[in-house]
C-alpha cells in the first residue's frame, strides 16, 4: 500500500507536479484503471507501509531514484527504492517512464537487490600476494593501484608499444565512453566478447546495408519470425518479449525455427524443428517462392537493391533491365525448392510449404530476428542472417511499420565534450590478417596468437568479463593468464568474484546497476531512447544536502564506478599534459581542472540529445536534473523508412555525385587518409542520388544501398559467396553417424534468469534456475540405453564432459542440448559465488598439456552475514561445457562457431558429474585447423579491412592501409 506524505523537515525540495489525468509518463503505456507505479510527484518523499509488519501500519519513507539494470543489454528502467531514514536500497522495481521496458522487468532486474547486499561480493581494491591462481589477496589503496597501473600504460605509451594495452569488456553496459580514453591513450586496445555472441548475424545483416543488428517492430507486425528462443533468452528478450506478445494478442502470426522446444516455440504458431545449420536453406526455398509467385515489392526492389551490379558481376550479357534482373534472379535461386529445404532441415515439406506462404502474406509487416541461435552457431552461419534480410527485403518489409528496420535508426549514443582525435594504430593482434571481413574483434584466439609469439600484454583489463569461463577453450586463456611473459599486469574491474579474476593481479570493485553512472540505448522498437544510469544513493545524498566528493563515498565500502575511474586513471597517465592526454578529462567549466562525472553528464545532456533542453525547461528543471529524475529521455518515435531522409543543406556541401559503375549516385565529400570513418559506412559518404533523381540518406553499404551483390566479398576474396547463400554447416547432417553415437551438441541457449558473469551472485535467481540437464530426444535415448539423471560422457574436438541427462520430446533427434550459462566453479573456497559455484580442482593427469576440473563439492548452504545463505537448498553447479570446446571461428565473420559435432556414451568407470578433460595438444591443432580455412587477403588499395564495417574505436584511413615497406602490404595511391 503506498501514499504521498508531506514534506518534512530536511527533504529535497518538492517535485514539479505529476503530468495530469490523460498525460502519461513519457514512455509510459497508460493504464486506464489500475495505477501501478507512485507518481512522479511523490518519487522524493513516497510512503509504504511494511509488509512484514501486517497488520500494523508501519510506514517507511523512501526516495524512488530511476536507473538502469546492469544484468543484460536490454537496459531496462529501474526505480530504487533508498530509505530516507539510514539511506539503504530497499527493493528495486521498474521505472514507468522507460520507454524500451515500460515499468516491466524479468526477474533479473528487482534481483539487483540480492546483488548489491550479496555478502560475497567485493568491497575493497585487491592486490594479488602469491601466484597467480593461488588464492592469496591483500588490501591495497586505489592511489597504490592506480599509481601502478598508470605507470605502466604511460610507459608503455612513451615506449611506443601502443598495442600492448588491451581493454577486454563483456557486455558494455554504456555507449561511447570506452572510445574516449582509448583514443586519447592513443591504444587500438578495444576487445569485446562479441565473436563468441553475435558476429555471424552482425556480418550478415552488414552485407546488406552496413548496419549490423535488427530493430523488429513486434507490436505492428502481421507475421513474426524468430530464429531464436527471443521470449526467454533472446537479445533484448523483455522489452523484445513484451511487443512480441502484443503483436500475438493483435492477430500476428508467430513463427519459430528452433531446434529446441523453448517457451517462445511453445507460443508460436508455426514451430519448425530443423536440423542445426540448415536455417538458410529454409529461408532461401521462402525466397524462391516469393520470386516465383512474384509476391515481392518490385519498386522498393527496383530503387534499393544495387541490382545493375548483381546483373552485371553475375549476368554480363543480359540486357541491363530490373525486369531481367528479376527473371534471372529467381532462375539462380529456383533450386530452393521447399524439397531440398525439407531435406537439409529433415523435417515435412508441408512445413516449409506452410512458412512460404505465411510470409507471403505478410503485407510489408513481416518483424524477424536472429541474433546468436544458428548464426553463432554454424560455419557460415552468418548466411543465415543475411537470408533472413534477404526475406524482409522481398517482402517490402524493411523500415516499415510493422516490419524490421537496423538498429542504427532506433539507437542514439552521445559523446562527450572534446572528444579525442582517432589514432594511426592497428592492433593485429585483434584485427588479423587472416579476418580481414571479421565483424569484431577475434578475441578468442588472443591465448592462441599469445603463445605464438605474435605479441605480448603489458597491461590488460577484462572489464565485468570473465573469457576463462565465457570462452571456449578457457584452459588456454588460464595459461595465458597466468604467464607474466604474455600478460604483464591484468586488472580486472568487477563487481564479483569469476574464474578470470582469480588470475588477476589487481581485483578492482566496479559498482552494479544502482552504483554507476552510464549512458545507453538499444533498439526495443521503432522508437529511440537514451537510458541514464546512476548511483542512486549518492543522488538521493546530494537531494538530501549531504556532500559527496566521487561515487565511493555512496558506494559500500570502496566500491568505485568506472567513468571516475578512467578519469583518474588518464590524468595520472598523463599527470602534467606532456603527452596530449590529460586534456581530453578536463572540465568544460573549469578550464585546466578535472573533469567531475556530473560535470560530464551535465555538458552531453545540455549539448548532444535533441530536444532534452526543452523538455527539461518545461518541467523547471536543468536537462541534468532531468535525467536524474526519469532516468530515461525518449528521443524519437515512429522512426520508419529512415534510408528515405532527404539530405540537408549542409549534408549537400561540397559532395561529388560517383559515377563508377559499383557506387554510382553515391553523394561523397573529399577525405583524405587522415580522415576517420564513421562508426559504421565510409568516410565522406553522406547519401545515394537516385534513377529518378531524387536524393536520399540511403544505407551504409559502399554503394549506399542494399547490396544483393556485395563488392566487399568480391574484393577481399569470396567471390562465390557475394550473394546470399547456404553455406553446410560444419555439423550438417551428413557430418554425422547417428549409429556411431555422433550427436550435434547445441550449447546456444541459456536458462531464463541467469546472463553470463554478472548475475551469479543474485540469490533468488539461482533459486529459480539451479539444474543443468542434458537435453537429449527419447528416440537418441532409446538407441543410448540411458534415461533421465544417467550420467553420459561427451567427447569433443578436444576432451570430454561428463554431464546428466534429461530425456524430453522438446528437442529433435540427433541432437542434445546443455545450456552454457551454468557450470560455475572457483578454485579457492573464499573465492567466487558460493550461491552457484562448486570448490574444483584442477590437475594433468597425463602430463602438463593435458587438464582436468573435477568437482570437490557442489552449491551448499554456507554460514554469512544473509541469513539465507544457510537455507539453500540447490546443489548442481552444473557443467562447464565451454571448456571442451576448441577454437571454431568462422572463416568470414569471425563468430565462433559453438556448435559441436560430440560422441555421446555412457560414462565411463571414474567419472564423475561436472567433470572436463582437455588435451591442450589438440586444443591447438584444433586451432591450426580453422585458421586454415581463412583467405588472408588485403582488399583495394592495400586495406587491410572494408571501411564501410562497424570497428570499434576506428583509426583514420591511413591505418586500414598496411604501410610501404611492409612485405605483405601495397599502399594506397
Amino acid at each position: 500500500m503506498t501514499e504521498s506524505a508531506p514534506q518534512r523537515i530536511g527533504d529535497a525540495p518538492a517535485p514539479p507536479a505529476a503530468p495530469a489525468a490523460g498525460h502519461p509518463l513519457p514512455g509510459e503505456r497508460r493504464h486506464e484503471h489500475l495505477r501501478n507505479f507512485p507518481p512522479v510527484s511523490s518519487w522524493d518523499n513516497h510512503i509504504e507501509y511494511d509488509a512484514k509488519a501486517h497488520p500494523r501500519k508501519v510506514p517507511h519513507s523512501y526516495m524512488l531514484i530511476p536507473t538502469t539494470c546492469f544484468n543484460c543489454e536490454s537496459a531496462c528502467g529501474l526505480l530504487a527504492y533508498v530509505d530516507k531514514d539510514d539511506l539503504s536500497i530497499k527493493k528495486v522495481e521498474g521505472n514507468p517512464a522507460h520507454p524500451g521496458s515500460r515499468g516491466r522487468n524479468c526477474a533479473k532486474g528487482p534481483a539487483t537487490i540480492n546483488q548489491i547486499t550479496d555478502p560475497e561480493r567485493i568491497l575493497y581494491p585487491l592486490r594479488r600476494a602469491g601466484e597467480r591462481g593461488g588464492g592469496r589477496w591483500e588490501r591495497v589503496s586505489w592511489d597504490a593501484a592506480l599509481d601502478d597501473i598508470a605507470g605502466r600504460i604511460r610507459t608503455a605509451i612513451q615506449q611506443d608499444r601502443h598495442e600492448e594495452v588491451m581493454y577486454h569488456v563483456g557486455r558494455p553496459g554504456e555507449d561511447g565512453f570506452a572510445e574516449r580514453f582509448l583514443a586519447a591513450w592513443g591504444v587500438d586496445g578495444h576487445n569485446s566478447h562479441t565473436n563468441v555472441c553475435s558476429s555471424g548475424a552482425r556480418f550478415g545483416m552488414t552485407l546488406w546495408g552496413g548496419y549490423d543488428r535488427p530493430s523488429p517492430d513486434h507490436a505492428d507486425a502481421k507475421v513474426i519470425l524468430l530464429l531464436s528462443s527471443h521470449l526467454e533468452t533472446g537479445h533484448y528478450f523483455n522489452p523484445h518479449a513484451q511487443r512480441i506478445m502484443e503483436g500475438k494478442q493483435s492477430g500476428a502470426k508467430l513463427i519459430v525455427i528452433d531446434p529446441r522446444m523453448s517457451n517462445t516455440a511453445g507460443h508460436a504458431d508455426l514451430w519448425i524443428a530443423p536440423w542445426p545449420g540448415s536455417e538458410a536453406a529454409i529461408l532461401l526455398a521462402v525466397v524462391s517462392h516469393l520470386l516465383r509467385t512474384r509476391q515481392i515489392d518490385q519498386p522498393f526492389l527496383r530503387r534499393w537493391f544495387n541490382w545493375q551490379t548483381y546483373l552485371a558481376e553475375l549476368h554480363p550479357l543480359a540486357e541491363p533491365s530490373f525486369e531481367v534482373f528479376l527473371d534471372r534472379l529467381e532462375a539462380d535461386y529456383a533450386g530452393y525448392t521447399p524439397e531440398f529445404a525439407a531435406e537439409e532441415a529433415r523435417v515435412p515439406v508441408e512445413r516449409i510449404v506452410e512458412l512460404a506462404e505465411l510470409v507471403a502474406r505478410c503485407d510489408h509487416r513481416l518483424a524477424a530476428h536472429i541474433w546468436r541461435s544458428a548464426a553463432a552457431g554454424n560455419l557460415g552461419g552468418w548466411q543465415v542472417a543475411r537470408c533472413l534480410w534477404f526475406v524482409l527485403a522481398l517482402t517490402g518489409s524493411i523500415g516499415t511499420r510493422g516490419g524490421t528496420s537496423p538498429n542504427g535508426w532506433n539507437k542514439f549514443i552521445p559523446h562527450g565534450p572534446n572528444m579525442p582525435p582517432a589514432h594511426d594504430h592497428w592492433n593485429e593482434l585483434i584485427w588479423p590478417r587472416e579476418y580481414p571481413m571479421a565483424t569484431n574483434e577475434m578475441s578468442i584466439l588472443l591465448p592462441h596468437f599469445l603463445a605464438e609469439g605474435r605479441g605480448r600484454l603489458e597491461v590488460y583489463f577484462s572489464r565485468v568479463f570473465n573469457p576463462i569461463w565465457t570462452y571456449p577453450d578457457g584452459f588456454a586463456w588460464m595459461r595465458a593468464l597466468a604467464d607474466p611473459h604474455q600478460v604483464g599486469l591484468h586488472v580486472a574491474l568487477t563487481p564479483t568474484w569469476s574464474e578470470t579474476a582469480e588470475f588477476a593481479d589487481y581485483v578492482l570493485p566496479m559498482g552494479h546497476a544502482t552504483e554507476r553512472h552510464d549512458t545507453h540505448s538499444y533498439e526495443t522498437h521503432s522508437g529511440k531512447w537514451l537510458g541514464f544510469r546512476q548511483p542512486v544513493r549518492r543522488v538521493a545524498m546530494e537531494k538530501l544536502g549531504h556532500p559527496v566528493t566521487d561515487t565511493r563515498d555512496a558506494n559500500p565500502g570502496e566500491v568505485w564506478e568506472e567513468n571516475e575511474f578512467w578519469f583518474d586513471l588518464s590524468w595520472r597517465i598523463d599527470p602534467d599534459g606532456s603527452l596530449g592526454i590529460r586534456r581530453y578529462f578536463e572540465s568544460p567549466y573549469r578550464p585546466g581542472e578535472k573533469i567531475t562525472v556530473d560535470e560530464y553528464y551535465r555538458w552531453v545532456f545540455e549539448n548532444r540529445v535533441p530536444g532534452l533542453v526543452e523538455k527539461a525547461r518545461s518541467e523547471g528543471l536543468t536537462p541534468l536534473e532531468y535525467m536524474r529524475r526519469y532516468g530515461v529521455v525518449e528521443v524519437g518515435r515512429d522512426l520508419y523508412r529512415q534510408d528515405e531522409r532527404p539530405l540537408g543543406a549542409d549534408e549537400f556541401d561540397d559532395t561529388e555525385i560517383d559515377t563508377a559503375p559499383d557506387t554510382r549516385g553515391v553523394l561523397r565529400k573529399p577525405v583524405t587518409l587522415d580522415s576517420t570513418p564513421p562508426l559504421f559506412g565510409e568516410a565522406g559518404a553522406v547519401g545515394v542520388r537516385h534513377d529518378d533523381g531524387s536524393t536520399t540518406a540511403g544505407w551504409l553499404t559502399p554503394s549506399r544501398k542494399l547490396e544483393v551483390y556485395s563488392t566487399a566479398m568480391r574484393d577481399w576474396g569470396w567471390t562465390e559467396h557475394a550473394t546470399p547463400g547456404y553455406i553446410r554447416s560444419h555439423v550438417a547432417h551428413r557430418e554425422i553417424d547417428l549409429d556411431a553415437g555422433d550427436l550435434v551438441l547445441i550449447p546456444t541457449f541459456r536458462l531464463p534468469t541467469l546472463i553470463h558473469t554478472r548475475s551469479g551472485n543474485a540469490k533468488y535467481l539461482n533459486e529459480i534456475s539451479n539444474s543443468h540437464p542434458l537435453w537429449l530426444n527419447s528416440t537418441d535415448a532409446a538407441r543410448h540405453g540411458v534415461v533421465t539423471d544417467d550420467l553420459v560422457r561427451l567427447s569433443t574436438s578436444i576432451g570430454h564432459l561428463v554431464a546428466r541427462v534429461w530425456v524430453t520430446e522438446g528437442i529433435r533427434p540427433g541432437v542434445c542440448a546443455l545450456s552454457h550459462h551454468m557450470g560455475r566453479w572457483r578454485l579457492h573456497d573464499t573465492e567466487g559465488s558460493r550461491w552457484v559455484s562448486g570448490l574444483v580442482d584442477i590437475t594433468h593427469p597425463n602430463g602438463a598439456n593435458t587438464w582436468l576440473l573435477r568437482y570437490k563439492g557442489g552449491v551448499a548452504p554456507f554460514a554469512s552475514e544473509d541469513p539465507d545463505s544457510e537455507r539453500i537448498w540447490w546443489t548442481d553447479p552444473g557443467v562447464h561445457q565451454n571448456l571442451a570446446f576448441g577454437v571454431q571461428p568462422d572463416p568470414l565473420s569471425g563468430q565462433h562457431c559453438w556448435l559441436q559435432k560430440v560422441r555421446l556414451e555412457k560414462a565411463h568407470p571414474g567419472d564423475r558429474y561436472g567433470d572436463v578433460y582437455v588435451d591442450a595438444d589438440r586444443s591447438a591443432q584444433v586451432y591450426r585447423e580453422w585458421l586454415a580455412k581463412t583467405r588472408p587477403c588485403l582488399g583495394p588499395g592495400g586495406q587491410r579491412r572494408p571501411e564501410f564495417q562497424m570497428r570499434p574505436v576506428k583509426p583514420r584511413r591511413r591505418a586500414f592501409r598496411i604501410p610501404t615497406g611492409d612485405p605483405a602490404g601495397r599502399e594506397e595511391g
